[in-house]
């Protein structure tokens, strides 16, 4: 594909004169072009509940989310997939991500590392992937090598391919099982697309984790109940949370909190059965962890 046909790669217009504009009038000019990225998402909203629901499908299996991209789109699938452990407790070793040119260029660019094809093939095989998992590839331009050598392998073993790119009808669309649009155009600095583009797939990928999060039974209301208690800030959290749930006084929360190992589904249980930690513990096992199944309601 001519890659200077894509709509991020084409030279904004309206911006033609960016770098003779004040300050104030630069902020707003980047700022105003973010709101584009939200409506971007909004088209792709039916795209999202497709992939959550097939991706729910594999994850009941006990598969894993495998992210891949290059450059802003590979750090925005490591930030995902490194976020849903302390977020909603999801094993690290089922949330993995791949970055083109390997962790170095999490940090620096890797020249090159993006047209390898080969390299992206094999650094999913490297993590035995299997019919289980989920592969999901991120590329604003939608014709990134590297993404498309991992759906190849995806394709040897049978796992679920997610392409998510910020331009339709491009390889990592149609290579995928579930493509997700989000045509967000021209940046205002042209072809720059940790921009709005990059804006984009980061709303898309906290949208789909956080559903997918949600169908899985993480939540409970729309309280993060699975969350890590792993610091002051985090314990305070899980004190709220279970407050919120519950109408426990805040030294009630506390102490079934400290009675559990701050595990806040466990103490919303103790709390609302009047288990002791290890029943309550026992019943949610029963139920894979839902509170709302748990309590009955």
């Amino acid at each position: 594909m001519n890659k200077s046909l894509l709509a991020t790669e084409q030279i904004s217009e309206a911006h033609r004169d960016l770098e003779t504009r004040s300050t104030p009038q630069v902020v707003q000019a980047l700022v105003d072009d973010q709101l584009h990225a939200v409506e971007a998402v909004q088209r792709a909203a039916p795209q999202i509940v497709r992939a959550v629901e097939r991706a729910a499908e594999r994850m009941l299996e006990g598969g894993r989310l495998i992210y891949v991209g290059a450059g802003t789109s590979g750090r925005l699938g490591q930030l995902d997939a490194s976020e849903l452990p302390p977020t909603f407790s999801w094993p690290p070793e089922r949330a993995l991500a791949c970055i083109a040119g390997g962790p170095e260029a999490l940090w620096r660019a890797v020249e090159g590392a993006e047209d390898d094809f080969e390299a992206g093939r094999r650094d999913v095989l490297a993590l035995q992937a299997t019919s289980s998992d989920v592969i999901i590839g991120i590329a604003a331009s939608g014709t990134t090598p590297y993404p498309l050598g991992a759906f190849a392998a995806a394709r040897e073993v049978g796992a679920l391919t997610i392409g998510i790119a910020n331009n339709p009808e491009t390889p990592i669309v149609q290579q995928s099982e579930v493509g997700i649009v989000l045509d967000t155009g021209p940046e205002v600095i042209s072809g720059s697309t940790r921009l709005k583009a990059g804006t984009a797939q980061k709303i898309a990928l906290n949208t789909f984790s956080s559903t997918l999060m949600v169908r899985l039974g993480k939540v409970y209301g729309n309280l993060m109940v699975d969350v890590q208690a792993t610091n002051a800030k985090l314990l305070a959290r899980a004190v709220r949370l279970t407050v919120a749930a519950t109408g426990a006084t805040e030294a009630e929360a506390r102490a079934a909190l400290e009675r559990c190992g701050y595990r806040v589904k466990t103490a919303i249980v103790m709390l609302e059965k009047n288990l002791g930690a290890e029943a309550a513990q026992a019943l949610l096992d029963e139920v894979d962890g839902n509170v709302r199944r748990a309590l009955g309601s």
